[in-house]
């Protein structure tokens, strides 16, 4: 449910006119924006709460570390360098020089 403030009148002559939003439990009002009324009509300005988008970037920011990390482990960028796997390209390059 909305709930508008008490209209305060700015020294320009602009009437600032608070607008919340009651909450459940705990919550309680949280900020929604203003309307200001001057002499050039009427106009919504909404409440940007930071702190919610700052949670939303640090989130944002772990999942992907947590995705690339798993993405490394799972097949790192680097070549395999097992003894098997260097025994097999060592044999690959002997054969190849023989037959040039």
């Amino acid at each position: 449910m909305l709930v508008f403030g008490e209209p305060y009148e700015a020294s320009n002559g602009t009437v600032i006119i608070t607008v919340s939003r009651t909450g459940w439990g705990r919550r309680g009002e949280r900020p929604v924006g203003i309307y200001s009324v001057g002499a050039e009509g009427v106009t919504w300005t909404p409440a940007v709460d930071a702190s919610w988008h700052a949670l939303i970037g640090v989130c944002t920011g772990f999942a992907a570390a947590v995705i690339g990390t798993i993405a490394v482990l799972r097949r790192p960028p680097w070549p395999e360098m097992t003894e098997r796997v260097m025994t097999a390209l060592a044999q690959a390059r002997i054969a190849e020089s023989r037959h040039t």
